[in-house]
């Protein structure tokens, strides 16, 4: 007899596990993370490291997302031959059901990320489906899933190449990690696919995020292997790289790196490269016929004990409602300021807008003279909250509005995470504008020092609004000075080996 998996059963567990690692990291990865906090030489990467292992707990203990991209749905699903699903619907159509259960929730609304026309119209489901499903057919009686929340920073790393046999899967890697610059939010994990064709060597390396991390155990007793040989040659050479923390600078830039592999062209040697950010957020389970899986919370003693001192002298204040350029000019890269006042919010959808504005002749909905912007798409509030989760996003995505926006709005700050262009860090030194980067990672901690918010403009773009933010020693490093100076150029050198 075939074992029966009812559909309501595979709803319910999709649902939960994309509850539970909405908030819960795998313990494993706090493991790492704290070690590499506690082995940090860099001021600026401890902080950052910090801030995301303290996040990470705020968001276990308040059952609240880690990061305000809560992620595409990535379901993996292995089906036994002896499995029969009762349904007349599809796998994709029970696993969206999950789905979109898990992004509703009234106790801990999920942002809903996905726009279901690539091309045109990229309007947003509402509810994050449709999920990314991949399904394998295998021996057995029972299903086993992999369920993982994929941030759009990390994702838009990807990166894939065709190598000739005869070239070093290793000095690609490096090279490649090399230029992605911190918009992955390091320190992670790398995936790597080699081998196989050109669809099976990406999702290789995805299925490879979700195994658990050991390189710290296969470095300890040594390399069984040549894969194994050759993982840890790629984490030595790419810690070696100096990146760090957020692309601050420092010794640990990857936390594991984990390598697939199939058998491929004789001519050919694909290899896909796919990083995971600071908030890895992923979880197993089987259903056996036996009901829905269920999810063990992990123990609070499993975080590292960390105090965020703000108070100490490296941290400046900062009046946003009062900045000046001599204030601006005095800032210097790597620097910790606290900020406090007026913050407005804006990404890619209000940028645009803001720029066919500015290029029509018309005013803007908001006056950013001598004020600052937040790149930020935050959550939904709950209860009491004055807004959910609110951690930065990549702000490369704005460099291309820079031009119009500085000169014609006399924008004074940006807020951010990960490096800026060349070419916009151009037009920030002669618009005597200053860049700022809070940690990417760190959502829950940085929305509690939002203590007010109200949408001021385009609220049909939902998350993508203008809000006006009011803040509270809201902790940020300078990035780019008024000069043109970055700290993901400066931090990197020093560590570099």
């Amino acid at each position: 007899m075939p074992t029966v998996v009812k559909e309501e059963d595979i709803i319910a567990s999709v649902a939960d596990a994309l509850q539970f690692i909405s908030y819960y990291h795998p313990k494993d990865f706090i493991q790492y993370m704290g070690d590499a906090y506690e082995r940090e030489e860099s001021e600026s990467a401890k902080s950052a490291m910090g801030q995301i292992l303290v996040n990470s707990r705020m968001a276990a203990i308040g059952k609240r997302p880690i990061c305000q991209d809560t992620g595409t749905a990535n379901v993996f699903a292995r089906v036994g031959m002896g499995v029969q699903i009762e349904s007349d619907r599809s796998l994709q159509e029970i696993i969206d059901e999950g789905v979109r259960i898990a992004y509703r929730l009234d106790e801990n609304p999920l942002r809903a990320s996905v726009v279901v026309d690539p091309l045109f119209g990229r309007k947003n489901s509402g509810d994050n489906t449709p999920s990314m499903v991949s399904l394998e057919l295998v021996a057995g009686d029972r299903i086993e899933f992999d369920v993982s929340a994929k941030g759009g920073g990390s994702e838009n790393k990807t990166k894939f190449a065709v190598l000739e046999p005869s070239e070093s899967v290793s000095d690609w890697v490096v090279s490649t990690v090399d230029k992605l610059g911190a918009g992955w939010c390091p320190p992670g994990i790398l995936g790597i696919g080699v081998g196989g064709s050109v669809e099976k060597a990406m999702l290789m390396a995805k299925q490879s995020l979700n195994e658990r991390l050991d390189i710290q155990e296969v470095i300890r007793r040594g390399p069984r292997d040549k894969l194994e040989e050759l993982r840890v040659e790629i984490y030595d050479r790419v810690n070696a790289l100096g990146v760090g923390a957020q692309g601050l600078g420092g010794l640990t830039t990857v936390l594991d790196v984990k390598i697939k592999t199939f058998a491929t062209h004789a001519a050919s040697l694909p290899v896909a490269l796919i990083p995971n950010c600071a908030a890895t957020r992923h979880v197993h389970f089987t259903l056996d016929g036996s009901g829905p899986a269920r999810f063990t919370a992990p123990d609070l003693s499993d975080w590292p004990q960390i105090v965020l001192d703000q108070t100490s002298q490296m941290a400046r204040k900062v009046d946003l409602d009062n900045l000046t350029d001599e204030e601006v000019g005095s800032w210097k890269p790597g620097e910790t300021l606290l900020l406090s006042g007026t913050l407005y919010t804006g990404r890619d959808a209000a940028h645009k807008r803001m720029v066919d504005t500015i290029r029509q002749g018309e005013p803007l909905p908001v006056d950013l003279r001598g004020k600052a912007i937040y790149y930020v798409g935050p959550v939904d509030a709950v209860r009491d909250e004055v807004i959910g989760p609110a951690g930065p996003t990549t702000s490369t995505r704005m460099d291309r509005f820079l031009t119009d926006l500085l000169p014609a709005t006399g924008l004074k700050v940006m807020v951010g995470k990960a490096e800026r262009g060349p070419s916009a860090i151009q037009t920030i030194a002669a618009n005597d504008a200053a860049y700022l980067i809070a940690v990417g990672g760190a959502a829950y901690l940085v929305s509690k020092a939002i203590k007010a918010a109200e949408v001021v403009a385009y609220p049909e773009l939902g998350m993508e609004a203008i809000y006006r933010l009011t803040v509270e020693d809201m902790p940020v490093a300078v990035a780019v000075d008024c000069r043109g100076k970055s700290i993901h150029t400066i931090g990197p050198a020093r560590f570099r080996r």
